[in-house]
């Protein structure tokens, strides 16, 4: 953070930021990215003041990049991600040099496709640089990020030789501007460590961010998630007196979360939407997320409970508010 600036400079500059982009979309693509879920997170954090975000599962960072809180700590246990943003914030990957190097890999793609990815992916796997892990998680399949038992990078190539054309290298350095821009306005700390620890020391002034892994979902080397991880972190969130929210899924129309009902004493927020697999209209499917919160802000003060047992429309977008005494 620059500290020969004002804050009404930096106010300034932060507005700036905001007018030329509404929605910051982080240069790391992950699997579960809550890029949609933001407005609605955002809009629960209207009227609050806090001093300081905490976020133990950065994930993406999605949300902690929009929300743009003065002081943030951003952690994860992958240690590549926490890697990538660091080295942004210590100016070892600007926007030109990212430009550089995405122009004359993609050259190098173009030509010889699968094999130079493989190739890419077994130089990462050597020396694990932040910048083989920006091209690998930008040119494999589906955007995924995974590491096998040995923690090594294991997504397979995802078959576009061609996909840094200009106009997408353009936007993923305007990703990385963005970041770069706001880690010298702002005190963001990134930090690989377990979430326990990041959640060590809290006070009634932070605000916590929790997205962590889905319990049953498959996991690999640094995402993993038991019965053990879910009761510690209710056990923490359950006995903190920050204010927190904490983002799952709360059903679909197979099952529903039952790791939800533990939170029934807190404000539980449901929004339905869409996802596709594939491009088939018949592989159009609901799900249902879930926002929990610790607190209530003046407009929720309606029950609109979706009760268990209940058929969910699933032909529209819709919203409801759980609020609890």
């Amino acid at each position: 953070m620059n500290k020969n600036l004002s804050k009404s400079q930096i106010e300034e500059l932060i507005m700036d930021i905001e007018n030329k982009t509404k929605l910051i979309i982080p240069p790391i693509k992950c699997q579960g990215i809550k890029t949609k879920l933001v407005s609605w997170i955002k809009d629960n954090l209207s009227t609050l003041k806090f001093d300081r975000w905490l976020e133990p599962f950065m994930g993406s960072g999605v949300v902690g990049f929009n929300v743009r809180p003065h002081y943030a700590i951003f952690a994860d246990t992958n240690i590549h991600l926490i890697n990538f943003y660091n080295a942004i914030k210590n100016g070892e990957i600007t926007p030109s040099i990212a430009r550089s190097f995405l122009e004359s890999e993609s050259i190098k793609l173009a030509k010889s496709g699968q094999k130079y990815y493989n190739e890419v992916r077994e130089r990462f796997n050597s020396n694990f640089k932040s910048l083989d892990f920006l091209f690998l998680n930008r040119s494999c399949f589906n955007g995924m990020i995974r590491f096998n038992r040995y923690g090594k990078f294991n997504v397979p190539f995802g078959h576009k030789p061609n996909r840094f054309s200009k106009a997408y290298i353009t936007k993923i350095v305007n990703q990385i501007d963005y970041i770069s821009q706001a880690v010298k306005l702002l005190d963001w700390q990134f930090v690989c460590q377990d979430f326990r620890e990041t959640l060590k020391k809290l006070s009634k002034n932070d605000f916590i961010y929790c997205d962590p892994p889905y319990l049953g979902r498959h996991v690999d080397y640094f995402d993993s998630w038991n019965d053990e991880d879910e009761k510690d972190l209710f056990n923490i969130l359950n006995k903190s007196n920050s204010k927190y929210i904490l983002s799952t899924w709360h059903s679909n129309q197979f099952r529903s979360n039952k790791e939800i009902e533990k939170y029934n004493k807190q404000n539980i927020q449901t929004k339905e939407h869409f996802y596709h697999v594939g491009a088939s209209e018949k592989n159009r499917n609901a799900m249902t997320e879930a926002l929990i919160l610790n607190y209530l802000l003046p407009k929720q003060k309606i029950d609109y409970t979706i009760r268990s047992g209940v058929q969910l429309q699933i032909m529209e977008p819709k919203s409801s508010y759980k609020a609890r005494k």
